[in-house]
């Protein structure tokens, strides 16, 4: 494929694999310090994209919190968070997510070429008419959205979820680092959210650093290490 940014996953799971439960309300894995480290990472990165199903359920804001951390990005030219992303195959999405509504910078929604016009007109009003809406081939290329990326000058992508958006970076071979955080929960539901869905090549992934954080404990793997 084209030239592409240095993609990162991000994800937390219980001891049995869960991302999340099968209720209504988000379940938090990671602690204080933790979601700390995160922030950090997204500080360092030019894009942070989730999927659209995270949106609908989770309605994240997808913001750098620390102040500190804000106005290092900003006195090194760049903006306060990193540019926002999300890819859809329907454009199910309403304009007042905060994914559109909270912060400032570059807001960027990958839709299959055919469905464009219809999302377009769709986030037209309010805060989301600021989002950009790109067609990225049909059906919708999760390839084509990544080399996009890049030549918007994103050298640095974090992933975030959901589960089907993971497991299509690692089936692609698009995964260059996965920070993985097992948290001492046990989730015990078979609905409950997994990271799930194409086949790839499969293959070991080369353990580079455990670091406990907590009562957590990150997993640092580089699927493409030797």
């Amino acid at each position: 494929m084209a030239e592409r940014p240095y993609v990162l996953l991000s994800v937390a799971m219980s001891v049995d694999g869960c991302i999340d439960d099968a209720s209504g309300t988000r379940l938090i894995l990671s602690n204080d310090a933790d979601l700390d480290r995160v922030d950090e990472v997204r500080a360092g990165c030019d894009a942070i994209l989730v999927g659209a199903n995270t949106i609908r359920r989770d309605n994240p804001a997808l913001l750098v919190r620390s102040p500190a951390r804000r106005a290092a990005r900003t006195a090194a030219g760049r903006p306060q968070s990193p540019a926002r992303v999300t890819i859809t195959g329907s454009g199910d999405l309403d304009p007042a997510a905060r994914f559109f509504t909270a912060g400032e910078g570059a807001r960027l929604v990958y839709v299959p070429a055919a469905r464009r016009p219809a999302v377009a007109a769709r986030l037209a009003a309010g805060p989301a008419a600021a989002a950009e809406v790109v067609a990225a081939g049909d059906p919708l290329s999760l390839d084509a959205a990544v080399a996009d990326l890049y030549t918007r000058g994103v050298r640095r992508l974090m992933v975030e979820g959901g589960g089907s958006v993971l497991a299509q970076f690692l089936s692609r071979g698009l995964a260059d680092e996965v920070h993985l955080v097992v948290a001492p929960v046990y989730v015990g539901d078979p609905d409950a959210p997994r990271i799930a869905g194409p086949a790839g090549a499969g293959g070991r992934m080369r353990l580079a650093e455990v670091r406990p954080i907590g009562d957590v404990v990150l997993l640092r793997y580089l699927p493409s290490g030797p």
